[in-house]
């Protein structure tokens, strides 16, 4: 089902690459951003993920730069059975986190500086959770590939836009519908991306919980995380809204076009359905697992009692 989601994925969104392609150039034109989407695929398969983390300035830590971050995402990778990923601190005062790479061998997960100021080390392991599950979903090439290719569209329409697009009366849809597809086609590209999105978080949500063990941890930080979000802003996301579902939370403030249509479940929703596994776990004494092979016990990530502190101190 996962290689299904992705194929209807990528191509509706090469669909609309040519679509706007032929408004442009008409046939040839069509032909030539196939192309250009068969590249513009093959490339964000192999460089997507350095291209988000280098557009959000994320910069590498290791268990000397941030020991605490690396120790818990490697005990958290090592209970769902994950590779080690690399991780990133991006220095943004909205907190907020994503995960991307390829395949989990070649996963990274890169949270803000303001993720590790304002939760605490109990939320910060659900958050964490959250981006392992997506890994282990195989989410990740996903997001990174749609993100790319939705950018690739908005930039066609633009130049589209600046051309006036292709006048052929005889095989085209004139100036009007030229137009008008070009104002569409960064939202079309923006509804196919929605169409995945809340199923695969609401997925995350749900193997992140029984990851760390503990549901109200994350449903306690999604809280923190979306009431910050409309407080404050994480420019780069504004700039770069193509790439806004890869993140937990959405990260865009809400007051532009490009907010009419949301590509997270509500957090309400969320919530509730971690209050209501929680309860589940509680019913069967938190042994619920990620899958058949193993049970995760529900101690915390850090060793000791769930404690009400900072992530760092």
């Amino acid at each position: 089902m996962s290689y299904l989601k992705t194929a209807i994925l990528l191509a509706g969104l090469t669909g609309l690459f040519m679509g706007v392609g032929y408004l442009i150039g008409g046939a040839s034109g069509a032909l030539i951003a196939l192309v250009i989407a068969a590249a513009t695929n093959i490339f964000a398969y192999w460089n997507s993920d350095r291209m988000v983390l280098s557009m959000y300035g994320a910069h590498e830590v290791d268990r000397h730069s941030a020991p605490d971050l690396v120790h818990l995402v490697a005990e958290l990778a090592g209970r769902a059975g994950l590779p080690m990923p690399r991780v990133f601190v991006m220095d943004e005062a909205q907190p907020n986190a994503f995960a991307t790479g390829r395949n989990p061998q070649n996963a990274a997960v890169a949270v803000t500086t303001g993720l590790m100021q304002q939760l605490s080390r109990e939320e910060l392991a659900g958050v964490i959770a959250h981006e392992l599950a997506h890994i282990r979903n195989h989410d990740t090439l996903l997001m990174t590939i749609t993100a790319t290719i939705a950018g690739a569209i908005s930039m066609l329409a633009q130049f589209g836009m600046f051309f006036g697009g292709h006048r052929d009366n005889n095989s085209g849809p004139g100036i009007i519908g030229s137009i008008a597809m070009m104002i569409l086609a960064p939202l079309g590209a923006m509804l196919v991306q929605m169409a995945i999105s809340r199923t695969r978080e609401y997925a995350a949500d749900d193997m992140g919980a029984r990851i760390c063990g503990q549901p109200m941890w994350l449903a306690s930080a999604l809280a923190k995380i979306a009431n910050a979000a409309h407080v404050v802003p994480n420019m780069e996301a504004e700039r770069n809204p193509a790439t806004a579902h890869m993140f937990i939370i959405n990260p865009l403030s809400g007051h532009g076009m490009d907010n009419l249509f949301t590509t997270h479940p509500s957090t309400e929703n969320r919530i509730a359905a971690l209050q209501q596994l929680a309860a589940q776990m509680g019913a069967q004494g938190g042994t619920l697992s990620v899958n058949s092979r193993g049970n995760y016990p529900r101690r915390s990530p850090w060793g000791r009692p769930s404690a009400t502190r900072g992530p760092w101190g």
